[in-house]
């Protein structure tokens, strides 16, 4: 168990997970509960939901607390390790809240950085390939700059995510600070709100509902889909590496959407249609991961098939109630909205 202090077995390692109540922050949580870590969970449950670490309540190693990481981030006690997971990530959201998806990008991981330097912490910042912007260059390795529209409507998740990289790597270079950036690409599996705006959650919840598929553009864009379990163990991986500079983790086994679509319908054994609508602005034609870096430095690459992880992925959606399946794929943000 590399959670457990060596010096004193019965005093775990202490880390801090933001987001916790989201996708992957609430999987972060129960890896490393099963590392023997005490773990402190910390959402403001704007797009997270505590169903998905409610079983951890009960559990003596684990604690939340419901703040919001943009305002003053304060733990008691020490801190060995800090999992900035804090950002909403479907376009459905950080659409609706630009201003607060901007704000826990800089003000929030400016925090969390100051807290880490506080405590002695290690931290591992959560980017993304989005920082890729509409790649012209393919597959995106992490020497390519990126090419992101800053005045678009995905901005406000592109630019804050390459903010988020940027004062990472000052305060590594300037404080001497131990970070980690992880540029994760995207990533599936149980516990993803059905009908966030992501392609997986999309395309299932419109099959569950006998509804036609809904296709962006003519289908011929590509993605590279990661399943939850692979990404939970590159990110640990690179947690408790020494390499300092960005590292994609995803799975460069590329897809087109339209053929997507259809393993959906094959995989739901339903009859839906698809059909098409523009695609929205500055989407990425192209996402595929360069993951020579993940393999030489981590030994890391992934191990589940997309077959495998699309069916256990079903089988979550398809237990869902009848409100989960219908509910509005807009959540109520207008407490958060700032004017």
């Amino acid at each position: 168990m590399l959670c457990l202090n060596v010096k004193q077995v019965s005093m775990p390692k202490r880390v801090l997970i933001t987001g916790a109540a989201g996708f992957v922050g609430s999987h972060l949580c129960d890896k490393f509960i099963n590392e023997g870590c005490h773990v402190i969970g910390m959402d403001n449950l704007i797009t997270g939901d505590l169903k998905n670490i409610e079983h951890l309540f009960a559990l003596e190693n684990f604690e939340f607390y419901h703040h919001d990481v943009s305002k003053f981030v304060h733990v008691a006690g020490s801190l060995d390790y800090i999992m900035h997971f804090a950002s909403p990530a479907s376009p459905i959201d950080y659409l609706k809240i630009p201003i607060q998806t901007l704000k826990v990008g800089s003000l929030g991981t400016h925090n969390l950085l100051g807290l880490a330097k506080e405590k002695g912490a290690r931290i591992l910042i959560a980017s993304t390939s989005e920082v890729y912007g509409d790649p012209k260059v393919h597959p995106q390795a992490e020497t390519y700059y990126g090419n992101v529209n800053t005045i678009g409507p995905r901005g406000v998740y592109d630019e804050a995510k390459r903010f988020q990289e940027s004062i990472t790597m000052a305060y590594h270079r300037f404080h001497g600070l131990e970070t980690r950036i992880a540029r994760i690409f995207n990533t599936y599996g149980p516990r993803m709100r059905l009908n966030d705006g992501r392609v997986i959650p999309a395309f299932i919840g419109q099959a569950l509902r006998g509804e036609n598929l809904t296709v962006f553009g003519d289908g011929l864009q590509t993605r590279s889909f990661c399943y939850i379990d692979d990404q939970v163990e590159g990110l640990y991986s690179l947690l408790m590496s020494d390499y300092t500079d960005p590292v994609n983790i995803g799975n460069p086994e590329e897809i087109t959407i339209l053929d997507f679509a259809e393993e959906i319908i094959k995989l739901t054994n339903s009859d839906q249609k698809i059909i098409f609508k523009p695609l929205p602005t500055d989407d990425p034609l192209q996402r595929k991961p360069d993951i020579t870096v993940a393999k030489r430095e981590l030994s890391w690459s992934p191990k589940v098939s997309r077959e495998d992880g699309m069916q256990k992925t079903y089988a979550y959606f398809k237990g869902l109630s009848e409100e989960e399946l219908y509910r509005s794929e807009h959540k109520d943000f207008s407490k958060h909205i700032v004017k």
